[in-house]
Formats: structure tokens, sequence, C-alpha cells
């Protein structure tokens, strides 16, 4: 599988969908999907149970697919790339081209 462009931690901005515009971290990455904090946010409705015993309504960030985000760098969006560096495969803002990590 191709090294992850979008890693956890990363600041993304929303690029298409219903939350185009909006930016956030990314929480978790996972086969081709993000799940970004205050993004898609879906509602579960919840039956009662030991571990939530009140039950009722859950306000929950769903996955959103990679293609959908872009990395912000500097305050802008970029695309990303690699290159090695000193023997060490690195992410690279595309429209800078600085080592992001």
């Amino acid at each position: 599988m191709a090294t992850a462009k979008i890693k956890k931690g990363d600041t993304v901005k929303v690029i298409t969908g219903k939350d185009k515009g909006k930016e956030g971290k990314v929480v978790s990455v996972s086969a081709g999907k993000v799940v970004v904090e205050g993004v898609n946010t879906v509602v579960k409705h919840t039956k009662a149970s030991q571990a939530n015993p009140q039950g009722g309504i859950i306000h929950k960030d769903a996955p959103i697919d990679v293609s959908n985000v872009m990395y912000v760098h500097k305050g802008k969006t970029t695309r990303v790339g690699f290159t090695v560096k000193d023997g060490k495969k690195v992410r690279v803002a595309k429209s800078t081209g600085e080592v992001i990590d």
C-alpha cells in the first residue's frame, strides 16, 4: 500500500461536499478515509446499555474520503508530495517545496 499523504494530527480543509470550506484536525486515518474533528457530524440514536445507561442522541464525526480533503500548510491548502532527504522519505508541500515533517 502507498504511503499516506495525510496523517493523524494534520490540519486539513474540506474541498468538496456538504462541509466544503471547513478546517479541522485529523483524528484518525484508515483505508482511504479520514475522520476530521467538527466535519461530517452525524446524529446517532443509541439504545440504553451498561456503558450508556441513559441512551439517547449522540453527535459523532463520520469518516470522509481522503480525496475530499487537502493539507493546510501555513494557512493555505497545498498538495503533498514525497522526496528523499538524507536517506529518508519525507513529505513535502508542493506549493512551497518545504518539508512538512
